[in-house]
């Protein structure tokens, strides 16, 4: 698997071909939760239905952005890192419609009940304050961004390791029947944080 990905990327039509696999296939979600909606298919809360899915899927893509890391040092999947900032783009684009979700299907855009949800819910303080965070990595994913700020880039790309414990903490906050999901993706994160202090300790 390996060598034929590698193979794959030594050409141009090769890498063409997973750059849309990747691209298209990070839509699918969006598709079909776009799609189980116009069917009428959400259950008796779509509204809820439809912000968990959306949030859910921000925190995976920002936990296989951080994956990318290790894969290439363990695995040997060196052709990833092409990839990593098309999908930490997704993480913010999930994590922006998450956002949007709950400002329009469950806040209404009401300024009143807007500005309380930012004010006094702790889970709603937590997400936020890891979006607001998200987005200035965004903005400097490119490279024009990394000769702009040099050192500076890795230090400021840092952000994304607190930025997936306020996720973490606040997807466990919205939990209402068990923990075992939150479990899981709590022992992930352990192993992707600890193995990126490992190499930086080491």
């Amino acid at each position: 698997m390996v060598l034929s990905m590698t193979a794959l990327h030594r050409s141009t039509a090769g890498r063409w071909l997973v750059w849309s696999c990747l691209f298209f296939g990070s839509l699918i979600p969006l598709g079909w939760i776009t799609w189980e909606a116009v069917q009428q298919r959400l259950g008796a809360d779509p509204a809820q239905v439809i912000v968990t899915f959306l949030g859910i899927w921000a925190l995976r893509y920002l936990w296989i952005t951080l994956s990318v890391t290790p894969a290439r040092r363990l695995l040997g999947f060196g052709w990833l890192q092409r990839y990593r900032r098309m999908l930490g783009l997704y993480a913010l684009f999930y994590a922006s419609l998450h956002l949007l979700a709950v400002a329009t299907f469950i806040l209404g855009w009401r300024p009143d009940l807007l500005l309380r949800e930012l004010t006094e819910r702790p889970y709603i303080i937590v997400g936020f304050t890891a979006w607001l965070l998200l987005i200035p990595l965004g903005i400097t994913s490119t490279r024009g961004w990394q000769r702009r700020l040099g050192k500076r880039w890795k230090t400021l790309h840092w952000l994304v390791y607190p930025i997936s414990l306020l996720v973490l903490l606040h997807f466990a906050w919205l939990i209402r029947a068990g923990y075992l999901e939150v479990l899981i993706y709590a022992l992930v994160l352990a192993f992707l944080l600890g193995y990126r202090l490992y190499l930086k300790w080491r």
